[in-house]
């Protein structure tokens, strides 16, 4: 997967995976399913009505605009998902990973034709290697994205912290935070450490004390460390 930096609601930057090819082919056959279905039962439905010539063009009409308008709808009021992407866990994004507006979603829907159904998804394979930030060219004429919403586990990421039996926590404070806060805290604190950004772990201690409501006098490092500490020893009581 190839990744791309974001902004969080803390204005701290994180990085931020750009969904697979073979998880966007898989979403794509799952929505292609669900188009074909709803295709042959919608079929099956007007077999059984009586209609006159018009009759029947309204029907077609009413029944071909969700199939020919599915991608925009659901991307659109399902916060950048269809069934198929959901199912795999990957959404659209704009490239600095806000909300799309109408205007992005409507600008990669139209250029599905080139992308998609131009050499049955090939020119959409190759655009995406290529690239480097995951855009087909819909994406890339809308400044969006698909990225993965599937954590990456391993030991380092993890939330658990060994802890001292003769421990004792300095924030209690810190019971306003959640799993999913103390991990983004977690991976921005072990990223930024290794990769040596200092000032990435200021902005972090200077947001967190913000969010708790506490001064610290250690150093930034020692405060952020201990706040996730802290979690870990009230979370596992």
């Amino acid at each position: 997967m190839d990744n791309f930096q974001i902004e969080t609601a803390q204005n701290i930057g994180i990085q931020q995976n750009s969904a697979s090819i073979g998880d966007r082919i898989l979403a794509f056959l799952i929505d292609l399913f669900i188009i074909a279905a709803y295709g042959i039962l919608s079929m099956l439905l007007l077999a059984g009505l009586e209609a006159d010539r018009f009759g029947e063009g309204v029907y077609y009409v009413v029944i071909g605009l969700p199939i020919f308008l599915y991608y925009l709808l659901f991307e659109t009021f399902w916060d950048g998902k269809t069934p198929g992407k959901s199912a795999l866990k990957i959404r659209v994004v704009k490239l600095d990973g806000s909300r799309p507006a109408f205007s992005n979603y409507l600008i990669r829907w139209l250029l599905r034709t080139i992308d998609i159904s131009l050499g049955s998804g090939s020119i959409a394979v190759v655009t995406i290697l290529l690239n480097g930030k995951g855009q087909r060219l819909g994406d890339m004429a809308a400044k969006t994205t698909v990225i993965s919403e599937k954590r990456k586990v391993s030991l380092a990421n993890t939330l658990a912290v060994e802890i001292p039996e003769d421990y004792s926590p300095k924030y209690p404070q810190v019971t306003v935070l959640n799993d999913r806060d103390v991990q983004e805290i977690k991976e921005i604190y072990r990223k930024a450490r290794m990769n040596g950004n200092h000032n990435v772990i200021i902005a972090l201690a200077e947001k967190l004390s913000n969010l708790l409501g506490v001064k610290f006098e250690e150093k930034p490092m020692v405060f952020v460390k201990r706040v996730i500490e802290d979690y870990n020893y009230f979370t596992q009581q």
